[in-house]
């Protein structure tokens, strides 16, 4: 064998081995998503069916979840790419010493556990809060304004360092020429250098989108009693997992398989665009040649599709009668089996026992046997001892007669009428 060949085939092992490593689990939530077992499993199959979905769909506390996750996550694109930009604009304008100085002090937060920032996050604010006198019912107090700032502190500094390193290209001189040439410093910002930072501003923003809206160890500490998308999430985890989970998996492998194409289809289309007009051929062959990740995304899509068609004409319902009478079916077979296993009238048939052990007699003797009670308690009308002994007063039992109602009387009246004191009597005399 040549080594080229087999170099071939050790890079072609490798790589089965690293892409099956990361995405195979996610291909066993997609696959659990649809099997009607009740716990995401592959093997056994019972059943296609899409009942998960419906769940999900259903889940009012999820949907709350995920418009809270939404709601903070533009919140937050909007705060943290601010001030990176405002960070990254700064260190620019420094001097070697104070940037590395500066730069060490705004990337600190990402070294800092989650944890350790949403427990100082909640108590700072509780005692500004306290400071100027405000209540538990104020903005301080509220999930969404905490978790807001939480998680801002660390991805700011994300966007700051993915917005400096568009900046290092920057060539200063443009500016200059711009001011030299009558523009303002707004005028020359605008114009000059926000459009030379949009690739990257636009990167920041999607970075801190996905940041905030996977967070959950910050945000478990200052959402409060509000929820959002990943606590919801975890909580389903932790109380007990369905496969509704996998649904979840499901959609969001399809949304960002589909928002990965759309995007690789707009950059080939840029491109393409700058080299001009090419025939039909020529731009298919320009996206799907030598571009492994759009085929896959249009054979993951091309495949739902067919799930879904498929799935369309298959009655889940019937499915699992079908199911359940064949494990019926099993089940009977193993107990006829059980019986012709056992011997003709034996003691361990299921069902039979021998005609003379009373009821209560079994494995245990008679413990069990009701009539063991005679002895300690009357049963039915019968009183301590045999069968057919006359029965005892009202009250008497093992403990004798504590508990007739009699005993009663020197203390208190029977039936609603109380004892006349001596003295009393003397007196009516």
């Amino acid at each position: 064998m040549r080594p080229s060949v087999l170099a071939r085939g050790v890079t072609g092992l490798y790589l089965l081995a690293f892409f099956g490593f990361l995405f195979g689990p996610l291909f066993i939530m997609v696959v659990t998503a649809l099997n009607s077992s009740s716990f995401p499993r592959i093997s056994p199959w019972d059943c296609l069916t899409f009942e998960w979905f419906v769940k999900l769909a259903g889940d009012e506390r999820l949907h709350s979840g995920l418009l809270n996750s939404l709601a903070i996550g533009i919140i937050v694109v909007i705060l943290s790419v601010s001030l990176g930009l405002a960070g990254a604009l700064f260190l620019a304008r420094l001097g070697p010493t104070s940037r590395a100085v500066v730069y060490t002090v705004i990337t600190a937060p990402i070294l800092i556990p989650g944890v350790v920032l949403g427990i100082s996050t909640l108590i700072f604010w509780d005692r500004a809060a306290q400071l100027v006198g405000l209540g538990t019912g104020s903005l301080f107090y509220n999930g969404i304004f905490l978790t807001v700032l939480g998680q801002a502190s660390f991805i700011s500094s994300y966007c700051m360092l993915v917005l400096i390193a568009r900046l290092q290209r920057f060539d200063n001189g443009q500016i200059e020429a711009a001011l030299d040439l009558g523009a303002t410093n707004v005028q020359a910002f605008r114009r000059i250098l926000l459009p030379f930072l949009k690739p990257a501003i636009i990167s920041a923003a999607i970075i801190a989108f996905l940041a905030s809206f996977e967070n959950y160890n910050t945000t478990v500490f200052t959402i409060s009693h509000l929820h959002t998308f990943t606590t919801i999430i975890s909580q389903k985890v932790r109380l007990g997992i369905d496969p509704s989970i996998s649904a979840v998996a499901f959609i969001i492998i399809v949304l960002t398989l589909i928002g990965a194409m759309f995007y690789e289809g707009a950059h080939k289309r840029a491109e393409l665009k700058k080299a001009r007009e090419l025939p039909v051929g020529n731009l298919l062959r320009s996206l799907f040649g030598r571009n492994p990740a759009m085929i896959m995304g249009v054979m993951v899509v091309v495949a739902t599709v067919a799930g879904i068609w498929l799935a369309m004409g298959h009655s889940a319902e019937q499915c699992k009668a079908d199911l359940l009478e064949q494990k019926l079916e099993r089940q009977r077979q193993l107990e006829e089996r059980y019986r012709q296993s056992q011997p003709a009238g034996g003691a361990g048939e299921p069902g039979t026992a021998p005609a003379s052990q009373g009821l209560g007699a079994g494995t245990f003797g008679n413990v069990f046997d009701p009539k063991n009670l005679e002895g300690q308690a009357g049963v039915g009308e019968q009183g301590e001892g045999a069968p057919g002994a006359p029965a005892e007063k009202p009250g008497q039992s093992t403990f004798g007669n504590v508990f007739d109602p009699k005993n009663l009387e020197g203390q208190a009246g029977v039936d609603g009428q109380e004892e006349t004191p001596p003295a009393a009597e003397e007196d009516q005399q």
